[in-house]
């Protein structure tokens, strides 16, 4: 019954691991496989969502709001549909990083948004501190 109870409560290195994700999605175009250079929109993509990810986390750790954990259940979803919407489903090993690092970062999300969905705005508030 512990392990629930530890589950059910949002804790701050929640937090950092999403700052984490998100800066090994932003390199994630520079591991040891390389993307093709001419998909230089297939990088803006990634580095936009590794950006954005990394932020939502950050004011996740400073000023907890639900908004932000389901901005990053969509950016988690956006990094899974991103080899499929922009073809480069066949070029490597890069869609697998994705599609793992976009699911821990949609499982994460989940497991704060429902930590936190009957807290109070004061609850909130008080969040990391």
């Amino acid at each position: 019954m512990s392990d629930f109870r530890f589950l059910s409560t949002h804790r701050t290195w929640e937090d950092w691991c999403g700052m984490l994700f998100g800066v090994l999605i932003a390199l994630s175009p520079w591991f040891p496989t390389l993307v093709n250079p001419d998909r230089s929109l297939v990088i803006l993509n990634t580095i936009t969502v590794g950006v954005l990810v990394f932020g939502f986390a950050q004011l996740e750790y400073t000023a907890l709001q639900r908004w932000e954990e389901v901005g990053e259940v969509v950016l988690g979803l956006w990094l899974i549909a991103s080899p499929y919407v922009f073809g480069y489903f066949d070029d490597g090993l890069l869609r697998f990083w994705h599609w793992s690092l976009g699911g821990l970062v949609l499982l994460l999300a989940a497991l704060q948004l429902w930590q936190d969905w009957d807290l109070s705005d004061q609850d909130m508030l008080e969040h990391g501190q």
